[in-house]
């Protein structure tokens, strides 16, 4: 007996409306994508959906006092949650560069979280404002 599950794909900003065909719980036929993403978003989704985890985590003596972070690769979607709990937690040193991984192993999950935004170590005063706040 088919089942018939209906994604929202988001690999791309189009946002296609997926549908995606399985028979004893294997994907036998994706519709509605308009490139191959949709399809391979389809099948993924339905086997093992996975999320890339964005966030910050807290620099000590850099010249910013958080920097941003990526999951590199995605992490399965029901661990989300516990990562972004993890990034709440961590702290680190800065000089920091990007592809600096600041937490191996994420949660068990296989993946690295890496630094997207350089900190520089903290010479001054952190300009956290514009000459035009007062």
């Amino acid at each position: 007996m088919a089942e018939t599950i209906e994604l929202t794909c988001i690999r791309c900003p189009i946002g296609c409306q997926l549908s995606a065909v399985l028979e004893d719980g294997t994907v036998v036929r994706v519709s509605g994508n308009t490139c191959s993403r949709g399809e391979a978003y389809a099948r993924a989704e339905v086997a093992d959906p996975r999320r890339t985890v964005t966030g910050t985590v807290a620099v000590r003596g850099g010249a910013w006092p958080v920097t941003s972070v990526k999951t590199v690769p995605d992490v399965p979607k029901d661990a989300v949650l516990d990562v972004a709990r993890a990034l709440s937690e961590t702290v680190v040193d800065a000089p920091l560069a990007i592809g600096d991984v600041v937490v191996a192993n994420v949660c068990g999950t296989g993946a690295d979280v890496v630094v997207t935004k350089p900190v520089d170590v903290q010479t001054g005063t952190v300009p956290f404002c514009t000459s035009t706040c007062k």
